[in-house]
């Protein structure tokens, strides 16, 4: 069982950063591959980046290439999302996600664990 917990969600004006934490407990966390989806009112979740166990491979959704980084410590069981240049269209309720194959995955379904989320509003 792995157990996550984002924070760093908040409100910024359009244009601004945030820094999204996941930190992870449990059983060899640090070997799972991990995920950021968000969600928006009235929308699917969807997946906004990913990356493998180790760190090596990364993926970004196109709408935040080159603005989003994902990164992760595994020392300290943390995955991390930088945002940069947000948009209106960003603000979502961001989830990161574990998935205990170690790869690096787009897919929603292919994640085991979830945390609860945190709201991020960009505002215009």
């Amino acid at each position: 069982q792995v157990q996550l917990v984002e924070s760093g969600g908040g409100l910024v004006q359009a244009g601004g950063s945030l820094r999204l934490s996941c930190a992870a407990s449990g059983r060899t966390s640090s070997s799972y591959a991990m995920g950021w989806f968000r969600q928006a009112p009235g929308k699917e979740r969807e997946f906004v980046a990913a990356i493998n166990w180790i760190g090596g491979i990364t993926y970004n959704a196109n709408s935040v290439k080159g603005r989003f980084t994902i990164s992760r410590d595994n020392a300290k069981n943390t995955v991390y999302l930088q945002m940069n240049s947000l948009k209106p269209e960003d603000t979502a309720v961001y989830y990161c996600a574990a998935d205990w194959r170690g790869v690096a995955r787009t897919q929603k379904g292919d994640y085991d664990y979830w945390g609860q989320g945190t709201q991020v509003t960009v505002s215009s």
